[in-house]
């Protein structure tokens, strides 16, 4: 009987990932070049708009996107707006940070203006993220496109799914895993934090009573100097935010890389990257060439785009980002 169950089992898991495949096959580059020839425009000329306005959009469309297809796919169920009788993903206490709403609000409005229940808002997600990378200096890639909204979203599972800011490698990696991204994807999409900002609730620990005996010290495997650089921008119970990319946190370079092999990684789970040789040969290529960088970083993120999609006739096309039709 448990032969079976396993096999049955196995059987099941085939069919799932069979059915995710056919799923991402069906978005393609140029998908609305007929039914919205405008789509990608309006959205790169909102985004430009936000960006050109506070530069700290950029990161945050790039964490907006990341966010939705961790939690069950990239259905932009981040978007949804809590009701009376749930709790939605966006209330969850690791996306109570992330901003960027107004500017996806900003793009459907025009969509539905152009072309009224054509374009998703999880398409509009995946084409602000590349437009915000552009922005702040990082190459252009294409966007397959076609996906469909989901109708449902929890607050707890993004907080199931989240790895939170101080998981190791073989926790982000089981994470990545799970979204099939591989330990390459997993250290190439972490250099999105080369621009944007933490709060320092998310590191405070590296800084002020890391040594649990004592109560006292700082995280060893951080910089000494930089330790004491953050320790005073971030005085225990700081509501203050920091760059993460200090020497360019608006500029989408390899700092983020470099400052790893410095030991000056701000979050515990950026520096956990230099602790296994694997990831950490990784985060060298990556330091050492930003053409290599930014061409992982583009097919990564596609890949990323592609989790658990919906398409055909799954899902919706929502008239408002915030609110199921």
């Amino acid at each position: 009987m448990a032969l079976v169950v396993v096999v049955g089992a196995a059987v099941v898991a085939m069919w799932l990932l069979a059915g995710e495949a056919r799923a991402q096959a069906q978005l393609q580059v140029g998908f609305y070049a007929h039914s919205c020839p405008q789509a990608e425009v309006i959205v790169r000329d909102e985004v430009g708009r936000a960006v050109s306005a506070y530069p700290g959009f950029a990161a945050g469309l790039v964490r907006l996107h990341f966010h939705d297809c961790f939690v069950k796919g990239c259905d932009a169920s981040v978007l949804l707006d809590s009701t009376a009788n749930s709790t939605a993903e966006k209330d969850a206490s690791p996306n109570k940070s992330l901003r960027g709403f107004e500017v996806i609000d900003a793009a459907k409005k025009r969509l539905e203006a152009a072309c009224a229940g054509t374009v998703s808002c999880a398409d509009i997600l995946a084409f602000a993220a590349r437009d915000s990378v552009v922005l702040a200096g990082g190459s252009p890639y294409g966007v397959p496109a076609g996906r469909r909204d989901g109708n449902v979203s929890a607050a707890s599972d993004a907080q199931a799914s989240l790895p939170p800011p101080t998981a190791n490698v073989a926790h982000l990696t089981e994470a990545f895993a799970k979204n099939g991204l591989s330990q390459e994807d997993m250290v190439t999409l972490s250099g999105a934090h080369t621009v944007g900002v933490t709060h320092c609730s998310s590191f405070s620990a590296r800084l002020h009573g890391y040594n649990a005996t004592t109560g006292t010290g700082q995280d060893p495997a951080m910089d000494a100097a930089k330790a004491a650089e953050l320790a005073r921008q971030c005085p225990p119970g700081s509501p203050k935010a920091v760059p993460m990319d200090a020497g360019s946190p608006n500029t989408f370079d390899t700092g983020y890389f470099r400052a790893l092999l410095a030991n000056q990684g701000v979050l515990a789970s950026d520096q956990t990257l230099t602790s296994d040789n694997a990831t950490a040969a990784l985060v060298a290529q990556n330091a050492g060439n930003v053409y290599l960088f930014v061409t992982r970083f583009g097919d990564a993120m596609v890949r990323m785009g592609g989790i658990r999609v919906l398409t055909g006739g799954d899902g919706q096309i929502r008239t408002n980002c915030r609110v199921v039709n």
